[in-house]
């Protein structure tokens, strides 16, 4: 029932892709549009992206990169060229988070599993004649981008008293969670930046920088509003976020 709530992220993408396979190959057949100076471009292809890189977590806890239990972050999704320099996407993403206290005298560290659904747009400010109808220069090899979305989180922490990474030769005592209710869901904030390499016509490889806000001081299951009151585990009211950094490759099979 909670991931059916992620799927609305990926409909106009989804349908961007039909449209576009619809259409056919032959580019007398695609639908011409036009920029401000009146220059020709055919919106799409869409391109499949996949890739994998590490999170990072910034909150109660920490926001040094020493405190850090770097943990793997894995994404997959969709974005279809809708203007020579924008892009509209979607994408779902798997983020392992984890860190110790910067305060050892507190002796507190988390770990946590995190699923997150957005929609997001992307710009490419450079010029890129690839992406017209008629152009007058080889296509850009390297093209840099901003990226700004909003989505879903779907987050499951556990808290607990120690300075290690759980591990198999080491399973800490975990704390009682501060609700009962995870897997919890809070609205995530990412943005990003990044440049795309043009490898083959049909495919190109990405390396993006992200973080992310979200609506949630407890995606470490440690917050000012646990279970017991009067002992609570931080005090920090700030919301928690968290960043990934990933390499990804881009495939178009509708490519020119």
């Amino acid at each position: 029932m909670t991931f059916r709530s992620l799927l609305p992220a990926f409909l106009l993408v989804s349908v961007a892709a039909h449209h576009a396979c619809a259409q056919g190959t032959g580019p007398e057949r695609r639908r011409r549009h036009y920029d401000n100076q009146a220059r020709a471009y055919y919106r799409g292809p869409v391109r499949f992206t996949l890739g994998g890189g590490v999170g990072y977590y910034n909150g109660d806890l920490t926001s040094s990169l020493g405190d850090q239990f770097i943990g793997p972050s894995f994404t997959g999704g969709l974005q279809y060229q809708l203007h020579p320099h924008w892009q509209l996407g979607g994408e779902v993403s798997y983020i392992r988070l984890g860190a110790k206290d910067y305060l050892p005298e507190r002796s507190l560290a988390f770990q946590g599993n995190n699923v997150a659904c957005i929609a997001f747009m992307r710009w490419e400010p450079l010029h890129d004649e690839g992406a017209y109808a008629a152009p007058r220069k080889p296509a850009s090899i390297i093209k840099p981008y901003l990226k700004v979305g909003a989505g879903w989180l779907l987050y499951s922490p556990k808290a607990f008293r120690g300075t290690e990474r759980p591990s198999g030769n080491y399973t800490p005592s975990y704390l009682s969670s501060e609700r009962n209710d995870y897997p919890a869901l809070a609205l995530t904030l990412p943005v990003g930046v990044g440049f795309t390499v043009r490898l083959t016509p049909k495919l190109g490889a990405s390396l993006e920088g992200s973080y992310s806000f979200t609506t949630t001081d407890q995606l470490d299951d440690i917050s000012t509003s646990m279970a017991a009151p009067d002992s609570p585990r931080s005090s920090s009211s700030l919301n928690d976020g968290y960043g990934q950094l990933e390499l990804k490759l881009e495939y178009s099979p509708w490519g020119r």
